[in-house]
C-alpha cells in the first residue's frame, strides 16, 4: 500500500495565501487601480522604477531602507537614552518608503491576476505599516514616547506581514523573476536546425523550436534572420504573437520591447534581455546557435 510522505500539505497560513491567489472578488478593484497606476505620466522614469537600468526589479532594493531603519528604531526603543535617535530613524524610514512604494506599484500594475491579488494585500499591509509609523512619528514629536513606541511596534508587525507576502510573491509566484533565464541551461551547444527558410516569411514573427525550446524567428528584409527565446523574460508572454517595431518585437502581454539583433530589453517592464541566437543558412535551412552575450552580432549568411 502506498503511504503519504512528507506531511499533510500546506498549513493554515500557506493555505490562506493560496486561497487569496484564487479569490476573484478583488479583481474589479485591481482593474481600477491598475488603470490609475498605468495612467500616471512617468515617461522613462517608469523603466527606472521597474529597475531596468539595474537588470532586476528595484523594489526589493528600495524597501531595505525603510525596513532597516524601522527595525533599528525598534531596537533603540528597547534601550535607555535613545529616544531622539529612534525618532530620527522612524522619520528616515517614512521618507524612504515613498520611492519604494512607487517602484512596487509600477511593478504591480504589470502582474497577472493571481500575483496581483497577493500584491494588493502586500501593498495594503505595507500601507497600514506606513500609516502606523506616521502616527508614531507624530506621537514622538509631541513628546508621547510610549504611544510612539506602541504604534511603531504595530507598524513593524504590519510591514513584517507585508514582507512575508512579498516573499511569497517573489519566490513562490515568481513575480520579478527572469522567466527566460532557463533557456541558457536548456539549449545545447552548437548549431541546431530551426526549419526551412521558406517557412519564415519576411517581416513576420513566427514561432519555432530550437532544441526543445520555443523561439521567435523574424526574417528581416534584406536577408538577416533573427532568433530570440519566445517566452518574454518579464512574465513569459509569447513574443511570436507580438508586434514588430523598428527592428524590435513588443511583448503582447505587458509591452516590453526587445531588440531583435541581440535581445536587449529596450523598454520595460522586463528588466532582463531575451536570450538571443546566432543564425546561419545551410542548404536552405535556418540554423541557430545560442549566443552567450547580448552584444550585437550580425547573422551568418
Amino acid at each position: 500500500m502506498d503511504r503519504a510522505v512528507g506531511g499533510t500539505g500546506p498549513g493554515p497560513l500557506l493555505g490562506a495565501v493560496e486561497r487569496l491567489e484564487q479569490a476573484s472578488f478583488p479583481d474589479p478593484l485591481i482593474r481600477v487601480v491598475r488603470r490609475a497606476v498605468r495612467a500616471v505620466p512617468l515617461g522613462p522614469v517608469r523603466d527606472v522604477l521597474h529597475g531596468r537600468p539595474l537588470g532586476h526589479p528595484a523594489h526589493p532594493l528600495l524597501v531595505q531602507v525603510p525596513l532597516g531603519t524601522w527595525l533599528s528604531a525598534a531596537v533603540l526603543d528597547l534601550l535607555p537614552g535613545q529616544r531622539r535617535a529612534a525618532h530620527v530613524l522612524v522619520g528616515t524610514g517614512l521618507a524612504a518608503a515613498a520611492p519604494a512604494a512607487a517602484a512596487g506599484w509600477a511593478d504591480w500594475a504589470e502582474l497577472p491576476p493571481e500575483q496581483a491579488r497577493t500584491g494588493l494585500v502586500h501593498a495594503l499591509a505595507n500601507s497600514a505599516g506606513v500609516l502606523l509609523y506616521a502616527g508614531s512619528f507624530i506621537a514622538r514629536t509631541r513628546g508621547r514616547a510610549g504611544r510612539g513606541k506602541a504604534l511603531a511596534l504595530a507598524g513593524l508587525a504590519a510591514v513584517g506581514a507585508g514582507g512575508a507576502l512579498g516573499g511569497h510573491l517573489a519566490y513562490r509566484q515568481a513575480a520579478g523573476a527572469n522567466h527566460a533565464e532557463q533557456v541558457t541551461h536548456l539549449v545545447g551547444e552548437g548549431w541546431h536546425r530551426v526549419g526551412p527558410l521558406s517557412d519564415f516569411p519576411v517581416g513576420r514573427a513566427v514561432r519555432a523550436v530550437v532544441d526543445g525550446v520555443d523561439v521567435v524567428v523574424v526574417r528581416e528584409s534584406g536577408g538577416p534572420v533573427r532568433v530570440l527565446a519566445d517566452r518574454c523574460a518579464h512574465m513569459a508572454g509569447p513574443l511570436s504573437e507580438g508586434e514588430l517595431v523598428d527592428g524590435c518585437v513588443r511583448c503582447p502581454w505587458h509591452g516590453s520591447l526587445f531588440r531583435l539583433s541581440d535581445g536587449w530589453n529596450v523598454e520595460g517592464p522586463a528588466t532582463a534581455p531575451q536570450p538571443a541566437f546566432d543564425t546561419r543558412i545551410t542548404d536552405g535551412h535556418v540554423e541557430a546557435r545560442l549566443r552567450h552575450s547580448h552584444q550585437p552580432r550580425s547573422s551568418a549568411r
